[in-house]
This record gives structure tokens, C-alpha cells and sequence, in this order.
């Protein structure tokens, strides 16, 4: 049974049924429970054509459910067969479904869920596995989800952003369960860029793939993280940075700059240096610079002051943190890191247990601790 070519043919399927006059609601539960079908039926019987197949299961299963539904209008149900459909009609469908997937009368959370469902094909049981919480509470909310979404058109396209921003949530969220959320992002960014001749859709893309490279680098065998300047650089997946990079080149000649641009160019500066010493963090003050230009955001002002810190010295570094809130999440463990970068390993110390307490999860807790624990030994010999 070949899952991830379910998976790729759920958008397009989706998109057929809503042509032929079913609403999103009604067309993605027809094609759920179609692939449970599949699941089924095709390791003792594959179909010879698996699209073709699913759209006729699909279409089936939407007509018994509308006809059980009395109290619904009647409608006039097309009933031939589906016309042989080119790539970029394919295309036109999954591209549908990434802007109503991420509709801005969406949650962040709602729009992830709904995006791994109808776009990425995963079940609900995978994505409430992927986000720790039970099954239940996942069906809720994509049936929420579902609803709000119910009225909007399939032809009318949405914001890119609200999408590329729908996609980023998704990577964030690492590895968990069954699926590697990380992986899906990128598949699904490259999905979308085969189909969205956008910049920031390109940038975005070489974002993913220049963080996904150092992945094997970043956490030990017991589990606990290594900080960027620790790695060892030889497991970073050169082939995935050269990706990266290449197409970054390209969405920055277009001369069009965004926010993932912006991130992406940080990260290829990272990339790019042999060893930690030879990163070039003046270059990368200038893309934070960028960054805070175009987002304005808190996160990447805090991100700046640390660079500013390797850039000019921890004074600098420090100096640049007081004109940041101190209740931004994070905020205390960079003002740990410059304190320890300036000598001062008593406030260092005491910054890094602190910040431990409110870190965002298990593995940086520990890092956290570690720290702490290293500069008090260091105190006491």
C-alpha cells in the first residue's frame, strides 16, 4: 500500500468532488472515508487507475450521504465520467485547497489541522498523534474548522502569507507520533511551489530546507539539544543547504523581499561558515535589520539582540536587550547567554535557572539546567 500517493492524490480528489457541486465539508469527509476504503481494498486489489478510483469511491459515498440528508435542497447531480485532467488543472485544485485551508477566519491551530487533513491527506488520528492531544479533540477541531470554511468557494484564492505562514506553524512543530511534521511541511512547500510562482513561497521553501539540514546535528543520543555553535557541522546535509541556498538565490534576484527571504539568508549565513567563528554576524545583524523592517516582530528583535552580541561584544548585546520587554518568552536566557559571554557568571547563573522555569519545553528545560549547573560548578572550584 503506497500511503504517501494517497496522500498526494487527497487535494486533487477533494478538488474534483467540489467541481461537480459538493461544498469542502461534504467533499472531504466523501474522500476520508473513500481513502478507508483504499486502505482496504487496494493491498489485495490495487486499481489501475488509483485517481480515477478514489474519485468514483468519493463521488459514491457523497451521493449516499446527500441523498440520506432529506432536508437538503435538491440538487442536480453530474454523473458521467470525470474528463482526462492536465497537471495544472491538478494543480488548480491542490492550490484551492492551500488558500481555504489557511482561511483567515481561521485559527492558527484550526488552519494547520485542516491543512494536514485536506491538503496533506494525513487521518485525524495522525495529526492528533503529531500534536500530543487525543483523537477526539482533533475531530472537533477540523469539524469546526470545516464549518467555518463550509460557504467559501473552492475558485476563490486567499493570501499567500496566511498559507506560507499555515505552512511554517506546521514545520515548527518538529517530529511527534507516527509523521514527521517537518518532512510534511516541505513536501507540502514544494507542492506548492510547483504550482505558486511566488518568492516568498520559494523562500520559504529554502528556509525549511537550510533548518531540516542540520537536524541530525542538533540533538545528542540522550535526547538533549546542541546549540548551534556546538554542532558538528560534518552532519549537516550539505546536499539539502545547497537546495537552499540555490533557491534562495533566485527568489532575492527578483529583487520582491519578504520575511522568509529574510530568514532564509540568515540561515544560509549560518550554513555557510565552515566553523562557528567564521559566521558572519555583521551580515546577519543587517538581515535581522530586514527582518525587523518587514515584521516589526518581537521575536525577531530579540533574535537581533544576540547577534548584535557576537557581532560587537556583550556589552553591545546587552545594551541593545534593555530596549527589549522583558516578558518576551526567551528574553531571560539571552540575557543569560551575553551575561555569561561577559564575564559575569553569578548573574549568568542565576539568569539560566530562571529561565529554565519558564522554558517552552522538555529539551531546552534541560538545556537550560545544564547550563546553570555548569557555570555553579564552575563557581565553586
Amino acid at each position: 500500500m503506497d500511503e504517501a500517493l494517497l496522500r498526494s492524490l487527497t487535494p486533487t480528489v477533494i478538488g474534483i468532488l467540489g467541481r461537480r457541486g459538493a461544498d469542502f465539508a461534504a467533499a472531504e469527509d466523501a474522500v476520508q472515508d473513500a481513502l478507508i476504503d483504499a486502505l482496504r481494498v487496494w493491498p489485495e486489489n490495487p486499481p489501475r487507475d488509483p485517481q480515477g478510483w478514489l474519485v468514483t469511491v468519493a463521488w459514491r459515498k457523497f451521493l449516499d450521504a446527500t441523498r440520506a440528508d432529506v432536508s437538503r435542497r435538491r440538487r442536480e447531480i453530474w454523473v458521467g465520467t470525470e474528463p482526462a485532467r492536465g497537471p495544472g488543472e491538478a494543480m488548480e485544485d491542490t492550490l484551492a485547497l492551500y488558500f481555504l485551508c489557511a482561511h483567515p477566519s481561521l485559527t492558527p491551530a484550526s488552519a494547520v489541522a485542516l491543512t494536514l487533513r485536506a491538503v496533506g491527506g494525513l487521518t485525524t488520528h495522525q495529526i492528533a498523534q503529531a500534536y500530543l492531544v487525543p483523537e477526539k479533540t482533533m475531530a472537533q477541531r477540523i469539524s469546526r474548522a470545516k464549518r467555518t470554511v463550509a460557504g467559501v468557494r473552492f475558485d476563490r484564492h486567499g493570501d499567500v502569507a496566511t498559507v506560507l505562514r499555515t505552512l511554517y506553524l506546521v514545520f515548527n512543530e518538529g517530529y511527534s507520533g507516527d509523521v514527521d511534521l517537518a518532512a510534511e511541511a516541505i513536501r507540502l512547500t514544494r507542492q506548492l511551489a510547483a504550482g505558486c510562482d511566488h518568492p516568498e513561497v520559494s523562500g520559504l521553501l529554502a528556509l525549511m530546507l537550510l533548518h531540516h539540514a542540520r537536524r541530525p546535528a542538533r540533538i545528542r543520543a540522550d535526547g538533549s539539544l546542541v546549540p548551534l555553535t556546538d554542532q558538528d557541522r560534518t552532519h549537516w546535509d550539505i546536499g539539502m543547504i545547497t537546495e537552499g541556498i540555490d533557491l534562495l538565490r533566485k527568489a532575492l534576484a527578483r529583487d520582491e523581499l519578504g520575511e522568509f527571504q529574510a530568514q532564509a539568508a540568515i540561515a544560509a549565513l549560518h550554513a555557510d561558515a565552515q566553523t562557528a567563528d567564521e559566521t558572519d554576524w555583521v551580515q546577519i545583524v543587517e538581515w535581522y535589520d530586514e527582518l525587523v523592517r518587514l515584521t516589526d516582530s518581537p521575536v525577531a528583535r530579540l533574535n537581533r539582540v544576540v547577534a548584535v552580541g557576537e557581532a560587537d561584544g556583550p556589552r553591545a548585546g546587552l545594551a541593545a536587550l534593555s530596549e527589549i520587554d522583558p516578558a518576551l518568552p526567551r528574553y531571560t536566557a539571552v540575557a543569560a547567554y551575553l551575561h555569561e559571554k561577559d564575564g559575569d557568571l553569578v548573574a549568568a547563573a542565576r539568569l539560566y535557572a530562571e529561565a529554565a522555569r519558564s522554558a517552552p519545553n522538555l529539551p531546552e528545560r534541560d538545556h537550560l539546567i545544564r547550563q546553570a549547573a555548569r557555570l555553579n560548578a564552575t563557581l565553586r572550584s
